[in-house]
């Protein structure tokens, strides 16, 4: 997928906590973990900077999530105190699950379990240069991302 895609299932994904975070009163924690997800969201295509990493190998895998999920953590915590070091950390491994969740979509698929395992999984339903696809999934997770915001408002 391209950068829409990914941000279309990021923000999917997100939906249910910002509705409880806004439900509860912290619609300021709310948007900082929204901004936060779609920053680290396209992490894991660095590979495709360097010669040195193979595209979707190493950080296209549920491993890369959880480091990402710890050094966002580590500065979750040291920037804003213990509440934000579990935020971040949640915010950095959703985001690499997010990416991954998109890429599952395209014939090329992802490797997530690498280094453990170097099995193949793919769903094939459409191109990752496919605009049509991306943007559906944008709108889509748009959509879904601010009718949670309006629903936790609500209460």
């Amino acid at each position: 997928m391209y950068r829409p895609g990914h941000y279309g299932v990021a923000l999917a994904l997100y939906s249910p906590i910002s509705f409880l975070l806004v439900a509860g009163g912290l619609a300021d924690r709310a948007l900082v973990g929204g901004i936060a997800l779609l920053a680290m969201t396209m992490l894991p295509d660095l590979d495709s900077k360097t010669e040195r990493v193979r595209h979707r190998g190493p950080t296209h895998s549920l491993a890369f999530a959880a480091a990402v999920g710890l050094v966002a953590g580590v500065v979750g915590g040291l920037l804003a105190g213990p509440w934000f070091a579990g935020f971040g950390a949640s915010m950095g491994l959703l985001a690499v699950v997010a990416h991954l969740v998109a890429d599952v979509l395209t014939p090329m698929g992802i490797r997530p379990f690498w280094p453990v395992s170097d099995r193949h999984y793919t769903l094939d339903l459409t191109l990752s240069s496919d605009s049509a696809a991306n943007y559906l999934l944008f709108v889509g997770g748009s959509v879904l991302c601010g009718g949670a915001w309006f629903l936790g408002g609500l209460y």
